[in-house]
């Protein structure tokens, strides 16, 4: 099965179809930091640089699966939510590329808020333009604490498969195991440079992480989000201030901040996985991305769908 992936980022959702069978025919991305990151990690993959509003997606016509992480500024209870009037508003050319491609099912995440009462129209009026194109539609809000990542992360995805593949889709059941947490998951990168109050901080950070916020292009930096965030990072011994460039040294007195690699960590993203651009941008791409655990449990299942609807086909012909 193949795959078709708009507003790609660092690369979450891209490793999280990977490793649920899907190859990329492409991924489209605007921000060049995160294109030097996927093609430093995956120089294989077919990776566009460009605006999703300039992208003529007719040339992959018959690919299986469209997935994608448009914008979420537009619907984040960080912003206005300003919805279809901000300009970041992304969703319709994800409808277009939809219309121009006919995949077998579609996959697109988004924010918590994109489920609040103020858009209810506009969630249906998604449902009913792809309803038109002949596909059956559902949201369903999930957290990325069900699938082994160590963080409160609240995410909607939004699928859109053909009528035969949605007759074997089921969404995924959460892990019966608890993720590690935020002590248990980065005591030894805390611990790189011998600090020596890196066990007492490891017991002290004994819950999961509030969620990582990556900002704008227009606003925030490398920090861990605004005083609401701060604060619960506070409680698990973090200063959330900023990042660090590097693990604490061996005398460091004080709370610790953390460094990109912990908090792609904390994302998901295994240790190989590299980030191209200085410490800012690079937070930005790990703090916006999609976790590659969730993203591989719902394209599992969408692959199984197309997989069991492939095989009814086939008994129908040989019928």
């Amino acid at each position: 099965m193949d795959s078709l992936e708009l507003c790609a980022g660092a690369g979450g959702q891209a490793l999280g179809l990977e490793r649920s069978g899907f190859e990329h025919r492409s991924l489209i991305e605007i921000d060049g930091h995160a294109c030097a990151t996927l093609r430093m990690n995956r120089p294989d993959w077919n990776i566009i640089e460009g605006d999703l509003l300039q992208f003529d997606a007719r040339g992959f016509q018959g690919v299986d699966l469209v997935a994608g992480g448009v914008p979420c500024p537009p619907f984040s209870k960080a912003g206005k939510q300003m919805g279809a009037d901000d300009e970041r508003d992304l969703f319709p050319q994800a409808i277009r590329v939809v219309e121009e491609t006919r995949p077998q099912a579609v996959m697109l995440e988004n924010v918590r808020g994109l489920l609040d009462a103020v858009f209810v129209d506009y969630r249906q009026k998604i449902a009913r333009q792809l309803q038109a194109l002949g596909y059956w539609t559902d949201w369903h809000l999930f957290n990325a604490a069900d699938f082994g990542v160590c963080q409160l992360r609240p995410r909607v995805v939004f699928v859109a498969l053909k009528p035969d593949v949605a007759a074997h889709f089921r969404w995924p059941a959460p892990s019966m195991h608890l993720p590690p947490t935020v002590g248990e998951l980065l005591n030894d990168l805390m611990a790189a440079q011998g600090w020596r109050g890196a066990h007492a901080w490891k017991e002290r950070a004994n819950d999961i992480a509030p969620t990582l916020v990556g900002g704008s292009k227009k606003h925030g930096g490398p920090d861990l989000g605004p005083t609401r965030s701060r604060l619960a990072w506070a409680a698990l011994g973090v200063d959330g201030r900023g990042l660090a460039d590097a693990p604490p040294p061996p005398d460091f007195v004080g709370m610790p901040r953390l460094t990109v690699r912990m908090c792609a960590r904390i994302q998901g993203f295994p240790d190989e996985w590299k980030f191209a651009g200085k410490k800012t941008p690079s937070y930005r791409q790990v703090g916006n991305a999609f976790p590659p655990p969730v993203a591989q449990a719902v394209s599992t299942q969408i692959a199984k769908a197309i997989e069991a609807a492939a095989a009814t086909r086939l008994l129908l012909k040989v019928a």
